[in-house]
């Protein structure tokens, strides 16, 4: 071709495939196109799977028993009294063999068998001193006590609606989640939430008024603030500085410290010994930062 050709356009074909398809509207009867694809439907419903029989009962998987371990806390004693047991038979079976067997009752080093059988005295003797320091030395059971003293309720006046609402939603939470029965909040200098069990008066019957300047110079007081971390009193009982915390009842069992910034602490006393797990230490630092942010509005 020389330069200068005029070059036409030349229409395309329509392929055969264009000239069977068929115009838009409903589908023919019988007709499939070719770039359709069939899926075969079952005419049988399928039925969703289910964890539940026809019954109703579970049939997923299920926890695994420890048998042993429910036999040994349902036969307390009896596992505890069974190394006094074991050791007594081998007392009994080391003296019997040697009664049958004809040897000399007198121990002699020399021979094999008095050899064997002061082994298995001093091993069935340490199993009977096993069995009875078990039998002595028990866990100490820990149950919630009820507070000595009167319920009490006093929230500062001088504070907006907002922050009394939220120091009430505080209480209502400790109290329903933990083993908390008492709380003092302590703030810029003053008190301004005291709910709960507190000692009663010994003249008025009423609670005992927190002392807010006694409180500050305490150990207790200084030593949480200056850690500005939680401080958990797991058995108040074991710590002499409990006499810092008159207004609490006398049988209360735990204390938990919380810093509220650098102005403040809640005191939280607990009806049972290590009644406040770490989930709850955890939750109640953050109750914590949480109210020292509304407080310091």
């Amino acid at each position: 071709m020389g330069a200068g050709t005029l070059i036409r356009p030349t229409p395309l074909k329509s392929s055969p495939l264009s000239q069977q398809r068929p115009p838009p509207g409903p589908p023919t009867p019988g007709y499939h196109s070719s770039n359709s694809i069939s899926i075969p439907r079952s005419s049988t419903p399928v039925k969703a799977s289910s964890s539940l029989n026809s019954q109703g009962d579970y049939r997923g998987p299920k926890p695994k028993r420890e048998w042993v371990a429910d036999w040994v806390s349902q036969n307390d004693d009896v596992v505890r009294s069974l190394p006094i047991y074991v050791g007594g038979l081998s007392l009994l079976a080391v003296l019997v063999n040697r009664t049958i067997s004809g040897i000399a009752p007198v121990a002699d080093a020399s021979s094999s068998q008095s050899r064997a059988d002061l082994l298995t005295l001093g091993l069935a003797v340490t199993n009977i001193l096993n069995g009875l320091v078990w039998l002595s030395i028990r866990p100490k059971s820990v149950s919630a006590v009820n507070p000595e003293g009167v319920e009490c309720q006093s929230i500062c006046p001088l504070l907006p609606d907002f922050i009394s609402s939220e120091l009430l939603w505080v209480w209502e939470s400790l109290s329903d989640a933990t083993c908390c029965r008492s709380l003092i909040i302590v703030y810029d200098k003053r008190v301004i939430l005291q709910i709960g069990f507190a000692t009663a008066s010994s003249n008025t019957h009423d609670a005992v008024v927190v002392d807010v300047d006694k409180l500050m110079k305490g150990s207790l007081y200084q030593g949480a603030l200056k850690s500005k971390s939680q401080s958990y009193l797991a058995n108040l009982s074991l710590y002499p500085a409990k006499s810092e915390l008159p207004f609490l009842p006398p049988n209360t069992q735990a204390v938990i410290l919380q810093p509220l910034g650098d102005k403040g602490l809640a005191i939280i006393g607990g009806d049972m010994i290590r009644g406040f797990t770490t989930s709850d230490q955890a939750w109640i630092t953050l109750v914590g930062e949480k109210l020292d942010a509304t407080l310091a509005k």
